[in-house]
């Protein structure tokens, strides 16, 4: 089957059930794979070139125009939608289901049994606007299973924009700065710590569902 991903939490997947997508996004971190631009910026006329069999898209990574753009040109699409851990297993089974690959190649998302509640963490996903997460996002409830409380878990937006004070005010144990979608670094430390000691987590694991989520809740747990 010819597969487009869009999304790379899912291109991460198909490569690792040995479905490479014939092409996926810049931000999909696969070189050897031929790129159809960005998440928010498809290059619609290039994946219909392709002749796909399915395009991969996600509620949240892509765009609706996008989506209908690629509809209209009469391709196929597969829609993901993952908001919590208990949602990636069902979304793979449906990807495998999609992708015609036997269910064996794995969809069981074993993120052990619940761990007691360690420290709560400020999780900044953006600078300039701040911005932060809720407890309806997949990365707060990766988080509360690998044993960590999200300092921002009761704001009303599923991905608020703060000021620093704000997040002062929440005390935070800690500041887990992941590496995308805003690229975290030791050059914000300072700033950071204005909040609480700074721990650099790759965003990938935070944000990336899929075959690394399992992985990922034991990387973070060792946080706790």
């Amino acid at each position: 089957m010819r597969v487009v991903s869009l999304v790379p939490s899912v291109t991460e997947t198909l490569c690792a059930w040995q479905v490479p997508p014939v092409a996926c996004t810049r931000f999909c971190e696969r070189p050897e794979l031929a790129h159809v631009g960005g998440t928010k910026d498809p290059d619609v006329a290039r994946i219909v070139e392709l002749r796909p069999d399915l395009v991969v898209v996600d509620e949240e990574e892509n765009r609706r125009e996008d989506a209908d753009a690629l509809v209209r040109a009469g391709m196929t699409l597969h829609v993901t939608a993952v908001r919590s851990v208990e949602d990636v297993g069902p979304t793979l089974l449906a990807l495998a289901t999609a992708v015609d690959v036997a269910a064996a190649v794995g969809v069981d998302v074993d993120v052990g049994p619940p761990r007691p509640s360690g420290p709560r963490a400020f999780v900044p996903i953006w600078r300039r606007p701040w911005m932060t997460i809720n407890a309806d996002t997949y990365g707060s409830t990766l988080l509360a299973a690998a044993g960590i409380a999200n300092a921002f878990a009761d704001a009303p937006d599923r991905y608020p924009t703060i000021e620093l004070n704000d997040a002062v005010a929440r005390h935070a144990d800690v500041v887990l700065a992941p590496t995308e979608p805003y690229p975290f670094g030791e050059r914000h430390r300072a700033e950071l710590e204005t909040i609480a000691p700074v721990t650099f987590v790759d965003g990938r694991d935070l944000f990336w569902w899929g075959v690394r989520t399992a992985d990922a809740c034991r990387r973070l747990s060792r946080l706790s």
